[in-house]
């Protein structure tokens, strides 16, 4: 399955801070638990490649 693959599968999505100072993704879906854990430059270099993935998806519709 690729990025532009649409999909059925519903997921829940959570992030927040751990109390170890990390922060953490966590997605569950159908039973299947994924915790994810980044320190917060990592946390602040995933944030910028979502905003520029979203700056990208804008000129593709807009």
């Amino acid at each position: 399955m690729g990025i532009n693959t649409e999909s059925e599968i519903e997921a829940n999505l959570q992030i927040g801070p751990t109390d170890e100072g990390m922060v953490r993704i966590f997605i569950e879906s159908q039973g299947i638990e994924v915790p994810m854990d980044f320190d917060p430059e990592e946390a602040e270099e995933i944030a910028e490649e979502i905003r520029a993935a979203a700056q990208a998806a804008r000129s593709v519709t807009g």
